[in-house]
């Protein structure tokens, strides 16, 4: 059998504990440890068992999330998932928190409907489970999961070329990404020089947390980065990532490429998805993609980048050595969708290297 997952849930608001060990607990591959209403009273029973990992709260009495993080990573580093409200001002602070070394942000599950508290349990879990397979934690890498059924790229964009021919040669990059994806793109973006090509990226985050994220990035690059509008378009020295709980697509329109911006369902139990962005890159694209996919738990933009492949794109994906989960680019390369495989801080240069060759 395999050993399930037992997570420690630490939030001052005890309807969120409540509802937090009942989404974790539907799961068969977590069980959860017990639930805390602060730090201190999450030490003293950290002192009993040492979980496998800790939600944690940022906004708390006695002692803030973000110190007690802090004191975890230095004490007894355990994966970490941050459950944060869906503010502008929270998500400036829970940023902070992947330098201190969280895994994962999550939002507070949402309890208004049926199909969102849903959404809220499945990405609750397989944060849970990314969490638990970071290389931190190297024990469990590599641990089987059971995986629920989950929709492709069809319910949001049909597969195949549109209706015209390609009309441009430029090309442009498209990068996806997940557990481990903040620290990655980071290194990623800030090694471009200002005439890069221009970049979309999908980064499995929440709402809110994406606009911060691309803030804080775009005062260290030398490209622009901001967090994609509707319509926004691609161009050279500036790379846009998709808005959490959004799904983002290249489109074209003659020479110029744009992104779309658009609701829909969970595609690879995820919003944005990967396998959405890339599937669009095949669609609109074709050869003149620059495919990248990054560390990350499941295999969204497995699917899609096999399509670009097929479709002339040239395809990299991020070795196990660098990667915080292997699990996205790995999926990858089963797929055959991947031509080069290579270490985080090589990839720049090998996508400049292609974009310049034309």
């Amino acid at each position: 059998m395999t050993k399930k997952i037992r997570v420690l849930v630490v939030d001052d608001s005890a309807l969120v504990r409540q509802t937090l060990v009942q989404m974790l607990s539907s799961d068969p591959d977590i069980e959860v440890m017990g639930s805390a209403g602060d730090p201190f009273v999450a030490a003293k029973r950290m002192e009993e068992e040492v979980p496998d990992v800790i939600t944690l709260d940022i906004e708390m009495p006695r002692m803030d999330g973000l110190t007690f993080l802090r004191k975890i990573m230095s004490q007894h580093p355990i994966p970490v998932v941050i459950c944060s409200s869906l503010t502008l001002e929270g998500s400036e602070t829970a940023l902070k928190a992947f330098e201190y070394g969280a895994t994962e942000i999550i939002t507070k599950p949402r309890l208004d409907t049926k199909k969102f508290l849903e959404e809220s349990r499945i990405r609750i879990c397989d944060a849970v489970k990314a969490a638990a397979a970071a290389n931190m934690r190297k024990i469990r890498v590599g641990m089987p999961m059971k995986v629920q059924p989950k929709l492709d790229a069809d319910v949001v964009i049909a597969k195949g070329k549109p209706p015209m021919s390609l009309q441009t040669t430029e090309k442009v990059v498209l990068v996806g990404a997940s557990t481990g994806g903040t620290e990655a793109l980071k290194v990623f973006l800030e090694a471009f020089p200002a005439d890069s090509p221009g970049i979309a990226i999908v980064q499995h985050m929440p709402e809110h947390f994406t606009a911060a994220f691309a803030k804080r990035l775009d005062l260290t690059c030398r490209i622009t980065v901001k967090e994609a509008e509707d319509n926004d378009t691609i161009i050279p020295g500036r790379a846009l990532i998709a808005p959490g709980n959004k799904h983002m697509l290249l489109k074209r329109s003659g020479a110029r490429y744009f992104v779309e911006v658009k609701d829909g369902p969970l595609v690879s139990r995820h919003r944005p998805s990967v396998d959405v962005l890339f599937r669009s890159g095949s669609r609109y694209a074709g050869k003149n993609v620059i495919g990248v996919i990054m560390t990350g738990m499941g295999d969204d933009g497995a699917k899609g980048m096999a399509e670009m492949h097929e479709g002339g794109a040239y395809c990299i994906a991020q070795d196990e050595a660098t990667s915080v989960v292997f699990g996205m680019p790995q999926e990858a390369i089963k797929k055959g969708g991947v031509d080069k495989i290579m270490p985080l801080p090589s990839i720049c240069a090998e996508v400049m290297r292609h974009y310049k060759a034309g």
